[in-house]
């Protein structure tokens, strides 16, 4: 989703909240995370995205991020890719502990568990920065009361790219809230497509091949137990979902549950 810049002050006041940096992580020279303040009457499912930027002379520049932060969480977490002429992310990657960003107050999204329907497996399909409503989805204690397994997959460029690989391998099933939900049911699949590494590939070959269910000891995707949400690049998008319809699969959203869910805000990023 493009930036767009919003004219109107009242707009601002009426659309957005103020929110103080508290942290700012740089996993690479490409991708970096900004944690801020949660204004108290903000209320998200987990896997929904708002509306995030900064006010630059006067204007609000914003475009759509989703919560990496789960919605139980004090504070909230966005990851971002940096775009040196972008006009959001040529700034936001500047921003320090202290500064203000704004945060929208209407968060929406279609990646929720609540728009799909019942199953046994539960597939969570990223690429870059289409990690981050997965990160929530992961931390949320309903995901594996309605699912017996979550597979996340995560591809990347580069093996770098792989941000929160460490929590969600380490951190996240030795965590006292959720270690004992996540430890049997979480399995992490990630793979890069630029440089060596334990798996390599896009993950539309790695599915189609089968490689991916075999290395995770998981049949064949199928519609009967299985069901799939996708963030990420257009081209995973669209390949990924024609595999899934050749296979019976259908799409869902907020107003009709199905056997797989695509964020289309972020198809044009």
């Amino acid at each position: 989703m493009n930036a767009s810049p919003i004219s109107s002050s009242s707009a601002l006041s009426a659309k957005y909240t103020f929110e103080r940096v508290l942290d700012v992580h740089h996993w690479t020279d490409r991708l970096f995370t900004i944690r801020c303040t949660r204004s108290g009457g903000f209320r998200f499912a987990n896997g929904q995205f708002v509306m995030m930027g900064l006010e630059v002379a006067g204007q609000p520049i914003v475009r759509a991020y989703s919560m990496a932060s789960a919605n139980y969480e004090e504070t909230l977490e966005f990851f971002s890719i940096k775009v040196e002429q972008g006009p959001l992310t040529s700034r936001l990657q500047h921003v320090k502990v202290g500064d203000s960003i704004l945060v929208g107050k209407r968060p929406t999204g279609t990646l929720t568990i609540s728009n799909l329907r019942p199953g046994n497996t539960l597939w969570l399909l990223a690429t870059g920065t289409g990690l981050a409503p997965f990160m929530s989805v992961i931390k949320d204690p309903e995901t594996y009361e309605r699912f017996e397994r979550v597979v996340l997959t995560h591809t990347c460029r580069n093996v770098d790219d792989l941000a929160y690989a460490r929590f969600i391998e380490h951190e996240l099933p030795s965590s006292d809230l959720l270690g004992e939900l996540v430890r049997p049911r979480l399995l992490y699949y990630p793979s890069v497509t630029r440089e060596s590494f334990r798996t390599t590939g896009r993950i539309t070959d790695l599915l189609a091949s089968g490689r991916a269910c075999t290395d995770l000891g998981l049949p064949p995707l199928d519609r009967s137990r299985d069901r799939v949400m996708l963030c990420g690049n257009p081209e995973m998008l669209k390949e990924t979902s024609a595999l899934l319809e050749a296979r019976g699969f259908e799409e869902g959203n907020s107003g009709e549950p199905g056997d797989y869910l695509i964020e289309k805000a972020f198809a044009a990023k």
